[in-house]
C-alpha cells in the first residue's frame, strides 16, 4: 500500500507541475491528448454552458457566462495547488512521517502538507526523506506563488489588447460587427481600406498568438453582450472576402493575406479545442441579401466590382472558413455576425452621424 502510495503520489505530483508548466510558462500549443487542464475546462464548461443554454434572456445568459473565464481561472490555480498537496500527502504517508506529537495519519499528513505549501510552519520532522519532502514542496510552493503572480498581468495584458481592437470596431461595424458595414465606412480612400485590412490583419495574427499561448482567453467575454472576439475575427474575414472576389488592385493582395491569417485562427482553434467544422444550418448570405450587398458596395465610397460569377467565387472562399467559425461559435456560445443589417445598426455608444454611409439605409 504504501509503494502504491508512492507511485499515485509521483505521478501525480509530476502531472500537475508538467500541466501548470505547458499552461503557463510554454507559449506554444502543447502536443499532449491528455492534460489536467484540458480535462477540466472540457468537463466544466460542459456544464456551465449546459446551464447557459437554458437561460432565454440574452443579457442574462451573457452575464452568466461572461462569470466563467474567471472564475475556471482561479479554479483551475486551485485544482493544482490540491493537486501538489495531495501529492505530497500520499508521499509523505508512505514514507511514515513523524510530528512532534509521533502520530502518524493521513489525515495529520495532509495538514503537514497543506501548511507546508502555504509555508505555515510546521514542527521539524525527523526522517530525512520527510525534510527532502518538505523542502521541495516549500520551494514548489514558492514557484506556484510565483507563477500565479507572473501570469496574471501577462494573461490580462493579452486580453486588454484584444478587447481594444474590439471596440474600436463598434463605430466602423456596428455591435454586432457587419461586413458590409465595415467596408462602406471607411471614406473614399482605397488606402484606408488597405491599412485597416493590414490592422486587422495584425489584430487576428494576435489574437491566433495569444489563444493558442492561452487557450482560456477564449472563454474570457467582451464588455458587452454583443460583442465578441469570434463575431469581430469572423466580421474581417467577411470583409476580406468580400474584397477578393470584387477588387483586383493591390487592396485584393492585402485582403488575401487577411483573409489567409483570420481561417487560419479559426481553425487552429478548433483544433485547441477538438472540434469538427460544421457548416451553418442556415445560409448566412442568401442570393437575394448578396444582391443587396453587391448592389450597395458597387456604388459605395470605394466602389467593388462584381463581375459575373462572383457569387459562386464567394462561396467557395465562404466554405474554407465558416464551418470552422460555426463549429466555435456553438462551442463558445458566441453568435455569428451577419453579412448586412438586419435592422438599424446599433452602436454601443449611440452616436449617430447624419452623413454616415450605411447599408443599414440602402
Amino acid at each position: 500500500m504504501r509503494i502504491f502510495s508512492i507511485i499515485v503520489g509521483c505521478v501525480l505530483l509530476s502531472a500537475v507541475i508538467v500541466d501548470s508548466f505547458q499552461t503557463v510558462i510554454l507559449a506554444r500549443r502543447a502536443s499532449r491528448r491528455w492534460r489536467i487542464s484540458r480535462a477540466f475546462y472540457l468537463s466544466s464548461w460542459t456544464i456551465f454552458s449546459a446551464v447557459g443554454r437554458r437561460i432565454k434572456t440574452e443579457r442574462r445568459r451573457e452575464t452568466y457566462l461572461g462569470v466563467f473565464g474567471a472564475l475556471s481561472l482561479v479554479s483551475l490555480f486551485a485544482l493544482w495547488a490540491s493537486g501538489l498537496i495531495l501529492a505530497f500527502t500520499l508521499l509523505l504517508w508512505a514514507t511514515r512521517g513523524r510530528m512532534l506529537d509521533n502520530s502518524s495519519s493521513f489525515g495529520n499528513d495532509l495538514y503537514f502538507s497543506a501548511s507546508t505549501f502555504f509555508t505555515l510552519g510546521s514542527p521539524e520532522p525527523g526522517i530525512f526523506w520527510v525534510k527532502f519532502l518538505i523542502v521541495s514542496e516549500v520551494g514548489i510552493g514558492y514557484s506556484f506563488l510565483a507563477l500565479v503572480i507572473g501570469y496574471l498581468p501577462v494573461f490580462y495584458t493579452s486580453f486588454s489588447k484584444r478587447e481594444l481592437r474590439i471596440s474600436l470596431l463598434d463605430a466602423r461595424a456596428g455591435s454586432p460587427p457587419i461586413a458590409g458595414e465595415l467596408l462602406l465606412r471607411q471614406g473614399r480612400n482605397p488606402d484606408k481600406l488597405e491599412r485597416q485590412l493590414a490592422d486587422w490583419e495584425e489584430w487576428a495574427a494576435e489574437l491566433l498568438e495569444s489563444h493558442l499561448s492561452y487557450p482560456v482567453l477564449s472563454y474570457f467575454r467582451s464588455q458587452h453582450s454583443n460583442q465578441s472576439w469570434l463575431s469581430t475575427l469572423t466580421t474581417i474575414v467577411d470583409a476580406s472576402a468580400l474584397v477578393m472576389v470584387g477588387s483586383k488592385s493591390d487592396l485584393r493582395l492585402q485582403a488575401e493575406v487577411a483573409f489567409a491569417i483570420g481561417q487560419h485562427a479559426m481553425k487552429d482553434l478548433c483544433a485547441i479545442f477538438r472540434k469538427d467544422p460544421a457548416p451553418p444550418s442556415a445560409d448566412r448570405l442568401p442570393p437575394a441579401d448578396f444582391l443587396r450587398l453587391r448592389d450597395a458596395l458597387a456604388t459605395g465610397p470605394i466602389p467593388l466590382q462584381f463581375e459575373e460569377g462572383c457569387e459562386a467565387r464567394l462561396q467557395k472562399l465562404r466554405a474554407v472558413y465558416e464551418p470552422y467559425a460555426n463549429a466555435l461559435s456553438i462551442h463558445f456560445m458566441m453568435p455569428l455576425p451577419h453579412w448586412i443589417p438586419t435592422g438599424r445598426v446599433h452602436h454601443n455608444w449611440q452616436i449617430d452621424t447624419p452623413d454616415r454611409t450605411s447599408l443599414a439605409g440602402r
